[in-house]
Order: C-alpha cells, then sequence, then structure tokens
C-alpha cells in the first residue's frame, strides 16, 4: 500500500465489520460504496484550483465516508476543528483554500454568512433532507481510479493552538502510510481488532492512530460523536473494542469515575496515546489490565520519543535518532544533562532545560500550508526546533517539561510546570491539575495551580499543603502560590487544558480560589478584599498593566 486510497480499495470486497456508530453497522464493501458515490461528486463538481475538502463534523459515519472520498478521489482533506467558529473559522477555510465544506446542521451556524455564500454549492449539510438526492446519481458505479501519488498531500491537520493561532500541517500520502503501517506491524493489527473512536477525527490521534491502521488491517472502527468517561467502559464491553487511542487528560477522565470491582473485566489490549502521567498510566493498568503506551511524537512529525525498557519513572523516553537535542535557544548550544538530588528533583533546571530539536528535522517537515513565516520559526540552519521544552539526564533519557510558555520564573529560577503538575497528579482527590504562572508583584511569575477534583474528592487545603510537602521530589518553589478549584476545566476538543485562558484570568474567576498571602502562610480563601490588595501591590510597584484582564 503507498497511499490512503489503497486501504479503502482493499475493503471494496470485504463483507467484514468495517464501521460502528449508535447502533448502525457498516461492511468493509459497504463503507466503501458511500465513499465512491462522495468521490464521484467531488470528482464531477471540483473547479480549478487546488482540490481541498474541509470536514466540518463531529465524529459521525458522514466523516469516515468523506475521508475515503478524498482518498479516492484524489482530494486533499482539511480537517477543521468543529470547535472553532465565526471569523477564526472563516480564516481557516480561507487559508486552507477549501473548495468544498462538509457539515452537519449542529455547525452550520458557525459558519459566517459571507463564508457560506463564498462556498456556494461547494457547502453541502450531511444531514440535510436533500443531501441524499445530491448523492444518488453518483452510486452505484466503478470505483473511481485517481492518479494521486505517496508525494502528493493526503489532509491538512490543524495543530491544536494552545501555544497560538493553530496552523495547517501538511500530511503527505507516504507520510501518513509510514505512520500506519508502523502502528499495524508494531502492535501486530489484526482483522480481530476494534478501535474506539472517541478522540476528534479532525487531529491526528483520531484519524492516523485511532481510525486508519485498523481499516488497513482489516479490523473495525466504533465512533463516539463525542468522547465520555462514563460511556467509555460499557462502549469497549458492548463491541468488544480491544484498542483505544487518546491525547491529553482522557485517562485522568476515566480513572475519574466510580471504580468498581470488574473493572477489568474487558477486552481490551492496546491503550496508546500521549501526556498522561505516570499516576494516571500506572491507576489505569491496575484498573482496567491494560498498561498505556505513551510516547512523544511532535505534529510536524520531526521528533518522535519513545518509552522502552528500562525508562525512568517521569522520562518520556529514548529518542528514535541521536540527532535529537536539547539546545539552549539563545546559544544553539546543547543543555548540560540534568543534575537531579538524592530525591529526584532537577537541581540544575535553568542550564538543562531547552529546546526539543531535531538537528535534520528539514528533510523530514513536510510543512505548513501557505504559511513560510511559521516555517521559518521552526526549521533553523536545517534544524526543526519544535518549540516544546525537555531536558535530558546523563543515561540519555529525555523528560518533558511543557511548552515554551510554559516556563515559569520564580525567584530568579526556571520551574517547569509539568513538573509541578506530575506531583499535584498523585493526590488522590485531584482528577486533572493544570500549572501555569502568574505575574508576581515584585518581579517574575507565582506558580498557580487549577484543580478538578474526582467525582468522590473532596480536598482540605492543608492537607494538599502537607501532602505537596511531603513529596521528596517536590521542590521548594514549588508550591503554588494560588489554587484554582474549577468543577471542570476549559480544554480543546482534544482534552488539553486551555491554560491561555485560565493564565488570562488568574485569580479573577468565578471558581473558588485559595492563596497564600506569603510563602509560610497556610491556605486560605480569596477575597474580594484580597483581590483588590493585589491591585495595589501591583499598580504600586509599576506592574498594574500586568494585572489579569486589567484588574
Amino acid at each position: 500500500m503507498e497511499t490512503v486510497a489503497d486501504i479503502f480499495f482493499a475493503r471494496s470486497n470485504d463483507n467484514r465489520p468495517a464501521l460502528h456508530f449508535e447502533g448502525h453497522r457498516w461492511s468493509g464493501a459497504e463503507l466503501v460504496a458511500e465513499c465512491a458515490a462522495r468521490a464521484r461528486y467531488l470528482l464531477a463538481h471540483r473547479a480549478p484550483g487546488p482540490f481541498h475538502v474541509g470536514l466540518l463534523l463531529d465524529n459521525v459515519p458522514e466523516y469516515v465516508f468523506w475521508v475515503g472520498a478524498c482518498a479516492l478521489a484524489g482530494a486533499t482533506l482539511v480537517a477543521l476543528n468543529s470547535t472553532r467558529k465565526g471569523a477564526d473559522l472563516a480564516q481557516d477555510i480561507k487559508h486552507t483554500e477549501c473548495q468544498f465544506v462538509l457539515t452537519e446542521t449542529r455547525h452550520r451556524e458557525q459558519l459566517p454568512d459571507g463564508t457560506a455564500a463564498a462556498l456556494g454549492n461547494g457547502l453541502l449539510v450531511v444531514d440535510a433532507p436533500n443531501h441524499e438526492a445530491t448523492l444518488a446519481p453518483h452510486r452505484g458505479q466503478a470505483l473511481p481510479r485517481t492518479e494521486a501519488s505517496p508525494r502528493d498531500t493526503f489532509c491538512l491537520i490543524f495543530t491544536s493552538g494552545t501555544g497560538g493561532s493553530p496552523k495547517a500541517v501538511i500530511y503527505s500520502n507516504a507520510r501518513v502510510m509510514r505512520n500506519i503501517m508502523m502502528l499495524v506491524q508494531s502492535q501486530q493489527l489484526t482483522a480481530r481488532d476494534v478501535s474506539y473512536v472517541s478522540m476528534p477525527l479532525f487531529h491526528s490521534t483520531g484519524l492516523i492512530m485511532g481510525m486508519l491502521p485498523f481499516l488497513t488491517a482489516g479490523g473495525a472502527v466504533v465512533l463516539r460523536r463525542k468522547f465520555s468517561a462514563s460511556g467509555f467502559l460499557p462502549d469497549i464491553r458492548k463491541f468488544g473494542v480491544t484498542s483505544f487511542c487518546y491525547v491529553g487528560k482522557p485517562l485522568a477522565y476515566i480513572l475519574a469515575t466510580e471504580e468498581k470491582p470488574d473493572d477489568r473485566d474487558n477486552s481490551l489490549r492496546l491503550v496508546c496515546g500521549s501526556e498522561a502521567s505516570d499516576v494516571d498510566m500506572a491507576n489505569f493498568a491496575r484498573r482496567f489490565g491494560c498498561t498505556p503506551l505513551d510516547n512523544y511524537g511532535s505534529s510536524e512529525g520531526c521528533v518522535t520519543i519513545l518509552r522502552g525498557q528500562g525508562t525512568p519513572p517521569g522520562s518520556i523516553g529514548s529518542a528514535v535518532s541521536d540527532r535529537i537535542r536539547v539546545l539552549d535557544p539563545a546559544t544553539g548550544q546543547e543543555c548540560p544533562r540534568a543534575v537531579f538530588d538524592e530525591h529526584g528533583i532537577l537541581r540544575n533546571g535553568n542550564e538543562a532545560i531547552g529546546e526539543l530539536v531535531n538537528l535534520d528535522g528539514e528533510a523530514l517537515f513536510e510543512g505548513y500550508w501557505n504559511n513560510p513565516a511559521a516555517r521559518e520559526q521552526r526549521i533553523r540552519n536545517g534544524a526543526y526546533w519544535s518549540g516544546d521544552l525537555a531536558y535530558r539526564d546523563a543515561a540519555g533519557f529525555f523528560y518533558f517539561a511543557g511548552r515554551d510558555s510554559e516556563w515559569l520564573r520564580v525567584d530568579g529560577e526556571n520551574l517547569s510546570a509539568i513538573q509541578i503538575e506530575q506531583v499535584l497528579a498523585r493526590h488522590p482527590a485531584i482528577a486533572v491539575a493544570a500549572v501555569y504562572g502568574v505575574p508576581d508583584p515584585l518581579v517574575g511569575d507565582q506558580v498557580m495551580a487549577a484543580l478538578e477534583l474526582t467525582s468522590s474528592g473532596r480536598l482540605d487545603m492543608a492537607e494538599l499543603k502537607a501532602f505537596l510537602e511531603s513529596q521528596e521530589d517536590f521542590g521548594s518553589k514549588w508550591m503554588p502560590a494560588f489554587v484554582r478549584i474549577s468543577e471542570r476545566l476549559p480544554t480543546t476538543q482534544t482534552n488539553k487544558v486551555l491554560k491561555r485562558n485560565l493564565k488570562r484570568e488568574a485569580w479573577h474567576c468565578a471558581d473558588p480560589v485559595w492563596w497564600r498571602p506569603i510563602r509560610e502562610a497556610p491556605y486560605q480563601p480569596l477575597t474580594a478584599a484580597d483581590r483588590e490588595e493585589l491591585r495595589h501591590r501591583f499598580v504600586s510597584r509599576g506592574r498594574g498593566h500586568l494585572l489579569p484582564q486589567g484588574k
């Protein structure tokens, strides 16, 4: 197989189950027939210019049908983020030069009138009454045969935007197939495997890890419109799911549901993803009997780090190439290796933390669509600079330290938000922890933590402080100055916490906030009078412009 189209050609006469959704099932042959009708529609109505097809859909069967349609027609799939709307969504569509946009009624209103008018007949609403009539003339014909090559762009997938405006990452057929076959071969996927896809298909985890490898192996895909922690285990059992892919915090949300004695009674054999904490991975393995495989990979495909045998706690593993390094962004030189004390605390963070870089990354980087400025930010002198922070120990293992925006400067020392989050996540009452910097009235940053508790969690702030102080690997400057308790933290649809929103609000939010007026003090509720006192401190020090939301 050389292109994504070959995946669908291979299933065109297959009567085995290929797709499940809310009580409906399609065999491989039925799935490909749906894809083919849509491919012929695209070919019949395409115009000159980039053959780009935007999908603005939840995880519904139509998404899969149009993925296959793009592959069979030789079109480029544009995976539009269904959480964006208005001017932002309009810009995404215009920037990626979509000829067609496929959406559903629930997302149609997110499109500005001007964008809808510009698309004209290229805008299709897949759950509209006339949709089937639109496709009817294109059914029952031979599979279209296009001349797509491995070098051609199969899809554009937007970065999450947690670190700034999202960029459309180019994925060639060759890159997609390489990633698919690595998973198929390394995990020995077969026609007996069933993948549970609740991560959004507009993200590479859902599309390239969750869906396409299992169709390639002859297996089946179970779609869930939206991720649901409470629905996870019932769905796994109902469909005999063998695999689940995740990104961000889903394991934490699943673990926050009520534990039951029979949780291990399930069919899972493979859980893989990225960004789960060591604590969540260990608890998931204990509770559900399947150990997650959590690895690091950049959206651009230039830095891959895998956990393997001997990976120390807290480490993301070893790089697949010895050309992947941790460099000082200011000097371009490799950072010194990490030095830990007897408790595992990083002692030389100022020197050891740098940016993850692949010195040969330019050869792997396929670029961003029509965004040379963003490319220049990533590629320098043939090297790919990821924008992610890390450090490396003497044995060569890497440790993730967050995005470059998650580097806090406290009392003249650089701190990694990720390290503090990992310790907070050990507390049994905490389901999700997000750590970020807020301004200090004097200089630099203060540590703020936003916490989401488990369903049965109760948090005593004195006990939390004592718990953190008892952790041997908890640094002396890591104790949060502010703690926000939230029923639900803001997240992207890929379950990544939107720290920029939290950072922008700081302590001016509707959630309860606790704080320590001075370092040695116990936590106490932050009152309106306290907020006014904080404002006075900032203004009197000439730092009033740093106050959140101009407060």
